[in-house]
């Protein structure tokens, strides 16, 4: 498929074999750019090793998109595949400075999101061009990129990309666990991507890999709890988070108007910037000497309520409650900080389906194929069908005290059982 360049060495899969076209795509400032951005940060400070970026992420994720689109039974032409593999590629180029935790100020001052951003750059930067040139449609690569083709004859294609078991999730759960060595990210993805099949144009996974499956859901639900929520993560977050608001009128290139504006920004020019603005410099010092915020107070619910971060996901309202835990702990308000970070529902299709809903198929007795949803054949999977609501308080750490006390009055105290897991 395409005329082959060489191999990029991956420490996952080994050689990632890489066309010319492929090339030329990476080779693009747009992408290229994603060498300086980290796939997880604020990590770093917890998992010393942490340091991995979206490039690697990026041609992990076009290594399976490849690898699955040539091994699903159905007929996909080498344009078909090649157009996977170039929006896997590209489903991350949108990110900005420190990933995730960018798009809190993408989506309060620009009313964007990465995934917005994502489709700007595919359009309307160099890699538009290149992608023309090699006779693929930026709209339709930026499309699928986000899961949102929309070929009524082949949902599958966006399911590829943006699905309960996608090739996003297949690399970052098992790239993030080996960088971090949490451990918890193992799983066999390639007989995942080998048992899936197509069934009226939906992707479904065989019986056979229900144990797989298993483990793989497992092994995103404690990455989350161990790695993406670990609390020491989102201090740091939260701490950068707050020197972006600080810095906002001081730092030019925060106020961009186009893509190539948009893309001077990684890890790299900000920090920089950052550590220069009057204003977000005393906590840019403090996170150089991993002085971070500390959590005071916390609860955990496992349950499919999802009041307590439907609640607090209003501005106005944690405002109110931040306001309330300092008066109460005679603490200055800027001083507190809730957190509600959660595991959020990934929907299958674009139906509004249950995240955990994953079609299986499998032979009957007498040798026909059924379709089935995983939760009537796993009881591992039913029971993981919850929906993980964390909420923290963080403040300084000579607050701790005060503010762990002035917590348990606002909000209360909850019996162990809630905190309970499964």
């Amino acid at each position: 498929m395409g005329r082959f360049w060489g191999f990029i060495k991956d420490p996952l899969y080994g050689y990632i074999q890489i066309t010319e076209a492929e090339k030329r795509v990476i080779d693009t400032y747009p992408f290229q750019r994603l060498r300086r951005i980290k796939q997880l940060s604020g990590s770093e400070f917890v998992y010393p090793a942490a340091n991995h970026t979206r490039f690697e992420h990026s041609l992990g994720t076009m290594y399976l998109a490849g690898l699955l689109g040539e091994s699903l039974p159905v007929e996909l032409g080498e344009d078909e595949v090649q157009l996977l593999k170039f929006a896997a590629l590209l489903h991350d180029v949108g990110h900005g400075p420190f990933s995730h935790v960018f798009d809190s100020y993408l989506t309060r001052y620009l009313n964007k999101t990465h995934e917005d951003m994502t489709a700007t750059i595919i359009e309307e930067t160099e890699l538009g061009d290149v992608l023309s040139r090699e006779g693929f449609d930026p709209k339709l690569v930026g499309k699928l990129a986000l899961g949102n083709l929309g070929d009524p004859g082949k949902p599958y294609l966006d399911q590829v990309i943006v699905g309960a078991v996608d090739v996003d999730k297949m690399d970052f759960v098992s790239r993030d666990s080996y960088h971090t060595g949490a451990g918890y990210g193992y799983t066999d993805i390639f007989r995942l991507i080998y048992t899936m099949d197509v069934c009226n144009g939906e992707l479904i996974v065989n019986a056979t890999a229900i144990p797989t499956l298993e483990t793989f859901l497992i092994a995103r639900l404690e990455s989350f709890k161990t790695i993406y929520f670990h609390k020491a993560s989102r201090a740091a977050q939260i701490m950068l988070v707050k020197a972006l608001e600080l810095a906002r009128s001081e730092v030019s290139d925060l106020n961009f108007k186009t893509a190539e504006e948009y893309m001077r920004l990684d890890d790299y020019t900000l920090w920089r910037e950052l550590r220069c603005s009057e204003a977000a410099r005393p906590v840019m010092e403090d996170l150089e000497r991993r002085r971070l915020l500390k959590c005071a107070y916390e609860i955990t619910l496992y349950t499919k309520d999802r009041l307590v971060t439907s609640i607090f996901a209003n501005d106005a309202v944690r405002r109110r409650v931040e306001e309330e835990i300092a008066d109460a702990a005679s603490v200055d308000p800027g001083y507190i900080t809730i957190d509600t970070p959660s595991l959020p529902s990934v929907p299958y299709s674009r139906e509004a389906a249950e995240p955990m809903d994953i079609p299986i198929s499998f032979k009957s007795a007498d040798g026909s194929i059924e379709i089935r949803k995983v939760t009537e054949l796993s009881r591992i999977i039913e029971v993981l069908r919850v929906y993980m609501n964390i909420l923290r308080v963080y403040t300084k750490e000579e607050y701790r005290s005060k503010v762990k006390k002035a917590s348990e009055e606002v909000l209360g105290t909850l019996p162990s059982e809630t905190k309970i897991a499964y």
